[in-house]
């Protein structure tokens, strides 16, 4: 009588299956390994196209505050003044807008590439010292 033989499994004709079974999983492995990797660097990719976005959107709205700024300084050197005044700064444009009597408006809208940002002061002079009353994003 035979005993149970303990190892590989045979294949009818005789050969084992234990090295061609590893293969497979190794095949598996190999693949599920080259898909995570494809979508690691996808997933910078992304990243790295949002990040950018955010960082124009934001150099936008500088632009615009610095436009509010420049504005608010014409008016403290000259109260009078009135008008619009357009600036190319840091590879963006600035366009300030200064209307109104009492209280004055200051509309500035800051672009950086495809985006743009406004921003809106509302002040006036008090006893001739210029008053800003507010001071936001307008969306």
């Amino acid at each position: 009588m035979k005993k149970n033989q303990k190892g590989p499994a045979h294949h009818p004709c005789g050969q084992a299956l234990a090295g061609g079974q590893a293969l497979v999983i190794l095949l598996v492995f190999m693949v599920i390994a080259i898909i995570m990797t494809t979508m690691a660097v996808a997933l910078v990719g992304i990243n790295a196209t949002a990040v950018s976005q955010v960082e124009q959107g934001d150099m936008a709205l500088k632009l615009a505050e610095s436009g509010a700024d420049n504005a608010l300084l014409r008016l403290m050197r000259s109260p009078t003044y009135r008008g619009a005044e357009t600036l190319t700064l840091d590879s963006g444009q600035v366009t300030a807008t200064v209307s109104g009597t009492n209280p004055i408006i200051i509309m500035s809208e800051g672009r950086q590439g495809a985006f743009v940002r406004v921003a809106s002061v509302s002040a006036s002079f008090v006893n001739t010292v210029l008053t800003i009353h507010s001071r936001r994003e307008v969306f």
